[in-house]
């Protein structure tokens, strides 16, 4: 389990004072409001900073972090991450996981055949899919309903699955 989520990118800076422009990537932009630290990673650094205030411009939040007071002090974050630790993290529902916790986890069926790795989350409209990699096969497609989905341990690193008719011949090609 990894200890910080995403939670937005640094799209550029916003005005002479010190502000980023941020595209979040968290399903509750509202969050920023509540937000006052950040983990900041420009690829070459991480820094912990703090959030002074917030705003919201269309699907942009302007975020002005305390003691930047100019744009030349964070020209350098444009195309940096936004991370929050996990005791900073939005509290899930039931039924509800982050990404980083289901990367990674092995998949099977409820009759214990293994199907593959969760390698990604592709979000729909209806529902989440899990894109389950396996080995010499093309990917799988799992969509993230309670018809599919029976189990999920994270801590024993594995996700219980019944296999709805079709979802197999539809990821080799078969369906039609």
């Amino acid at each position: 389990m990894e200890d910080l989520f995403q939670v937005g990118a640094v799209t550029g800076t916003h005005g002479l004072r010190g502000e980023v422009k941020v595209y979040p990537t968290t399903d509750e932009p509202k969050r920023y409001e509540v937000l006052k630290d950040v983990v900041l990673d420009t690829g070459k650094e991480r820094l912990s900073l703090k959030i002074a205030h917030v705003r919201f411009f269309k699907q942009i939040v302007i975020v002005k972090f305390a003691g930047l007071n100019d744009i030349n002090e964070v020209e350098g974050f444009k195309g940096a991450k936004l991370y929050v630790s996990r005791e900073n993290a939005l509290e899930l529902r039931e039924d509800e996981y982050y990404f980083a916790d289901l990367a990674g986890l092995r998949v099977q069926t409820e009759e214990g055949e293994q199907l593959g790795i969760v390698k990604d989350i592709l979000q729909t409209g209806a529902n989440d899919v899990y894109v389950v990699g396996r080995e010499h096969k093309k990917d799988l497609l799992l969509p993230a309903i309670k018809d599919c989905v029976k189990e999920i341990d994270v801590e024993g690193g594995r996700m219980v699955v019944h296999l709805l008719p079709g979802l197999l011949e539809a990821s080799e090609g078969g369906a039609k």
